[in-house]
């Protein structure tokens, strides 16, 4: 968790703070958080088979 919030430019505590269950966290620290260990987010049509 150090790793990941260190390379997505967030402290610690402020991850642990977003990912919760119960946690809200925005588009931005989800994306940060993906980045992190080299992956992406990426969007298809409903009911379109993935690439």
């Amino acid at each position: 968790m150090t790793r990941i919030a260190r390379e997505a430019g967030l402290s610690r505590e402020s991850l642990y703070k977003a990912l919760p269950r119960t946690g809200d966290p925005n588009f931005e620290t989800v994306r940060a958080v993906l980045r992190a260990p080299g992956l992406q987010l990426s969007v298809r049509r409903a009911g379109e088979p993935a690439a």
